[in-house]
């Protein structure tokens, strides 16, 4: 008989299975989204708990691939596989053997950034010619544009000037993700140089990227004409889409914030780099919630059999698998405590527990390192 997860394996390490209608966004639909720089989904599936399908709070916590990894394989080995999970989100952690809001919510979002780690990763085997664990400025500009003599840049190719600026872009784009200016990119340099979007400190060379596209009488702003003709370029006699008329209405309603006709950097900003919401730490928050079925503000209880967790869509499961702290007899048991997950071993003997005075809490979200 195929065996299905349930919520307990993914709610907190465990979780396996876990959409609200609301008004459209400003960018909803076709046409608008192209500039708009939003954060990963964590999942296409619905949000949809109630109707007990857990497959968004599934792929959030695993990341889509990896899901599908887990839903062939055997009981006995997700619990495996969901324990080494468990344990590696406390080591990136405070390393306590308890996972918190903080790291829970860190791990979501590693999830999340998952394909951006896959595209620097491909990229850097392109880049780093010389395999010096860098990518020098030369390294990428070679690799990308060809190798050309000082001042004979694009002399083969047509459109030349159009190439020069390109090149004359990605230096600068180059210069501001290479933050010790060493001109050798890091990982995380090289990251912020390919997905600008992803860094506080690269928001304003993308805004200045895209006020270079549209801005064509160069006046320092964005007219409704010029970001009607960035989305639509009208043929001769050709009447203009109803379409259009609405991202006029979306410019003058949503864009220009300071109702003056026109979009300055710091509007172009709010519009291709919109405040997002935290999504791994409302996915963290609501999983905790979930986890919780009866509310208890005690701990959950332990010592469940596997089978009758798994019916009951309880967060009641001892994972085989071991924290460095035990020996490899131990088995790990997860439960929820004061807002925190616990890893507390049971070596067949008596139950190590910390104190609940001792529990820590979670004051601000840090960003954990992977």
């Amino acid at each position: 008989m195929m065996w299905r997860p349930s919520l307990l394996l993914l709610l907190l390490l465990l979780l396996f299975r876990r959409g609200a209608q609301g008004k459209p966004s400003p960018d909803a639909g076709p046409h608008g989204q192209g500039r708009v720089h939003q954060a990963a989904p964590l999942s296409e599936a619905p949000h949809d708990d109630a109707h007990g399908n857990f497959q968004y709070d599934h792929e959030a916590f695993l990341g889509r691939e990896v899901a599908k990894e887990f839903d062939q394989l055997s009981p006995e080995e997700s619990r495996a596989r969901l324990g080494r999970i468990v344990d590696r989100m406390d080591r990136a952690g405070d390393g306590d053997g308890w996972v918190s809001l903080a790291e829970l919510r860190s791990w979501i979002a590693h999830t999340q950034q998952r394909h951006i780690r896959d595209s620097v990763s491909a990229a850097w085997n392109t880049y780093d010619t010389d395999r010096d664990g860098r990518v020098g400025w030369e390294e990428l500009r070679n690799a990308t544009y060809g190798h050309y003599a000082p001042g004979e840049e694009f002399h083969d190719v047509e459109d030349a000037e159009t190439y020069k600026k390109m090149l004359a872009r990605d230096e600068r784009r180059f210069r501001v993700a290479d933050q010790d200016g060493d001109s050798m990119a890091t990982r995380e340099e090289l990251t912020a140089f390919l997905h600008p979007e992803e860094f506080p400190h690269m928001r304003d060379i993308v805004i200045a990227e895209t006020l270079e596209d549209l801005d064509k009488n160069k006046d320092g702003y964005v007219q409704v004409e010029e970001y009607i003709a960035d989305l639509y370029s009208a043929e001769p006699g050709e009447e203009e889409p109803a379409w259009v008329q609405t991202e006029r209405e979306q410019f003058r309603d949503f864009r220009d914030l300071n109702k003056d006709g026109r979009l300055d950097g710091s509007e172009v900003g709010h519009w291709v780099l919109p405040p997002a919401q935290d999504q791994p730490l409302v996915e963290a928050n609501h999983l905790l919630h979930e986890s919780d079925t009866d509310k208890d503000p005690r701990s959950l209880a332990h010592g469940k059999a596997i089978a009758t967790t798994l019916s009951r869509h309880r967060l009641e499961l001892t994972l085989q698998t071991t924290p460095r702290s035990f020996v490899a007899s131990s088995t790990v048991s997860l439960y929820r405590k004061g807002g925190l997950f616990s890893l507390s071993a049971s070596p067949t003997s008596a139950r190590q527990k910390r104190p609940e005075a001792e529990l820590p809490r979670v004051a601000e979200i840090p960003r954990l390192t992977w």
